[in-house]
């Protein structure tokens, strides 16, 4: 006889996830007596305990990492049981997504909107951050997949090319530098810069190929969004380095300004997943149209 039941393993991973009881029983609409019970009964019949209380939370320990991919994928095999009397076609479900800001603003809602219109009962939930807190994430199985701009290598994760990104240099259109018909990494010495927060792959993209170039320049400002950084340096507050999908409105609107001046190499964009992250059908089919859509160009349309 199997020692556990689906519901202890969807408690168990929803405990993973909010890393507190309260908050688990909340997602699940159980009381929290009755989560704790049912996490209880879990390790019970293991014979190991799955947590450990760090700082009254409640964080994965090496057994409960190691239970955690093998119930991801028992639960979403679960969840795949109707559809086999619904034909192969009739994708429904419900996926988490994460983006980096520039993917999420300008790509995603494109790409879901795409996708959706062949299979509208798959249901998504989104999420915007940056590249270094989506990847972790992934690996902690918050979410399913996530779209990112980071050459990081994480032995965990598994990569797909997601096509690239041009980047280039803005100024405000008031700046000595519009005056210029060209432009070198000379004309970018002791600027002030405003840049992305740690993790982003606009900030990781500017320390690996432009800072390394620049004597004496200093970041001014720290901003969480791109939207934030456009504003500044419209407002004159400094020179930033983003993506051209980014800035392509503030641009035409006449905000900015963009130098011209060619950069070191564009920026990979990648999908990223769980290694051990179980594809159900609805997640491989996002997946293999993601891929698809971005290399063939359905983006640029």
């Amino acid at each position: 006889m199997i020692p556990f039941t689906f519901r202890q393993l969807e408690v168990f991973t929803t405990v993973a996830n909010a890393r507190s009881l309260s908050a688990a029983a909340q997602r699940l609409f159980l009381s929290k007596a009755a989560v704790s019970l049912s996490l209880s009964e879990l390790e019970n019949q293991l014979g190991h305990t799955l947590f450990d209380r760090v700082n009254n939370r409640l964080v994965l320990n090496k057994e409960g990492i190691r239970l955690l991919p093998v119930a991801d994928e028992l639960l979403n095999r679960a969840q795949t049981i109707p559809q086999l009397f619904k034909g192969a076609d009739n994708l429904n479900g419900e996926l988490a997504i994460g983006a980096s800001n520039t993917i999420g603003n300008q790509l995603l809602p494109y790409l879901i909107r795409d996708f959706s219109a062949l299979h509208p009962q798959v249901q998504f939930t989104t999420l915007l951050e940056n590249s270094a807190e989506l990847s972790q994430q992934v690996l902690d199985y918050k979410i399913d997949i996530a779209f990112i701009e980071s050459n990081q290598e994480l032995a965990k994760l598994t990569r797909y090319p997601f096509g690239y990104d041009q980047m280039c240099i803005i100024c405000s259109p008031s700046d000595p530098l519009t005056h210029h018909l060209n432009h070198a990494i000379d004309d970018l010495h002791n600027r002030a810069w405003l840049l992305r927060e740690p993790g982003s792959g606009s900030r990781d993209y500017f320390l690996q190929h432009i800072a390394q170039h620049i004597q004496h320049w200093h970041g001014a400002f720290e901003f969480s969004n791109s939207e934030a950084i456009i504003n500044g340096v419209a407002a004159g507050l400094g020179l930033a380095c983003l993506s051209e999908l980014s800035i392509d409105s503030a641009l035409k609107a006449g905000k900015i300004s963009k130098l011209n001046i060619t950069l070191p190499q564009d920026r990979a964009m990648q999908v990223v997943l769980h290694k051990d992250k179980y594809l159900n059908p609805s997640l491989n089919a996002f997946l293999q149209y993601s891929l698809e859509w971005r290399l063939s160009g359905q983006a640029a349309k």
